[in-house]
């Protein structure tokens, strides 16, 4: 799945001169936790979290003291080396963004235009959906020789078996030689293909059934 079909295109954006106060206020309205910010000719210039609009406010001790605080123009808070991507990436890509980076949303940009957000929350319900464990079914793990075409022999064992398969995830085991295939399938009852899976010569780690598997 690429960005520009999950990320949203309805962006809430401030300008640079805009006082915080303004930022404050927007932030509470639509309950968001990050603004993008754009100059006069709408190009990206950077961007603030609720965290920098609370560190630029007067404390609860000063509050009615220094209210020219509020007053600054968000350039003298906003973060400027923005951390962007293209609508065209790859959610993988960018969710190694948010981990590598410690980020809490990433602005999508073409050119110097902001054209769509994603967050946290953006990124965390697109892999719910990739993995489909929001669909009602069964998740299994085997073990298999890392080789090409074993992913295409294990799913024929499925197919045969007539089990609809919602997402596979493969990940490397603890040595080289093999690596482990994680399949969501649409039945609550595994037993008979994970029976069939054993009847191929493949181990099955999860679920681990008595008397089912090894």
């Amino acid at each position: 799945m690429i960005v520009e079909e999950m990320m949203t295109t309805d962006v809430i954006t401030l300008n640079q001169n805009d006082p915080i106060a303004k930022a404050m206020e927007v932030l509470h309205r639509f309950n968001i936790r990050h603004i993008p910010i754009v100059n006069d000719e709408l190009q990206l210039v950077g961007i603030i979290s609720d965290r920098d609009v609370r560190d630029a406010s007067p404390s609860i001790f000063h509050r009615n003291s220094h209210l020219e605080d509020l007053e600054k123009p968000l350039k003298q808070i906003m973060k400027s080396n923005v951390i962007t991507a293209h609508p065209l990436d790859f959610v993988e890509e960018i969710a190694a963004i948010f981990y590598e980076h410690r980020i809490g949303c990433l602005p999508i940009t073409q050119g110097s235009n902001i054209v769509g957000i994603v967050t946290e929350k953006d990124i965390l319900h697109t892999l719910i959906q990739l993995t489909g464990v929001h669909q009602p079914g069964s998740q299994i793990e085997v073990k298999v020789e890392n080789k090409a075409g074993v992913l295409s022999e294990v799913t024929s064992v499925f197919q045969k078996s007539k089990v609809n398969i919602l997402s596979v995830l493969v990940y490397p085991d603890k040595d080289e030689e093999h690596k482990i295939i994680v399949f969501r399938i649409q039945t609550l009852n595994p037993t008979t293909i994970i029976t069939k899976l054993q009847q191929h010569g493949y181990t099955v780690l999860w679920p681990n059934l008595p008397g089912i598997t090894t």
